[in-house]
């Protein structure tokens, strides 16, 4: 029997900056994503479940952290990760998204020109 992993539950820290203007592990795997996620917690920026690498549901598999806020212009949600439901959460130090001039789906030049159909479903 499987059984799931226990994450030390450290203290909301909604002081962290965010890690970047992109999806941290993108950037360092020279990927691309849809729309990006911060972690409410710790600030790392991730991709959006729709994307190819879902980095930001990785980050919560492998740290527990389960609280992310959009990272995208004009949007100002939160997702609870373990009841899969919207919810309130901290006020974040700015940037609350990244730069306007950075496309969706980005970042400029390493997006493919059939980006639609490698989109994960909802």
């Amino acid at each position: 029997m499987k059984h799931a992993r226990s994450h030390p539950r450290p203290a909301m820290n909604a002081l962290a900056p965010p890690s970047g203007d992109g999806c941290s592990a993108c950037e360092e795997t020279g990927g691309w994503w849809f729309h990006l996620r911060r972690c409410a917690e710790c600030g790392r920026i991730g991709c959006c479940d729709s994307s190819p690498s879902q980095h930001a549901r990785r980050h919560f598999e492998e740290t527990g952290h389960p609280l992310i806020r959009t990272f995208e212009p004009g949007e100002g949600w939160y997702w609870h990760y373990p009841t899969a439901q919207f919810a309130d959460g901290p006020e974040l130090p700015p940037p609350q998204n990244h730069p306007l001039e950075q496309p969706a789906p980005g970042p400029a030049g390493r997006v493919p020109a059939d980006w639609r159909e490698r989109l994960h479903p909802r």
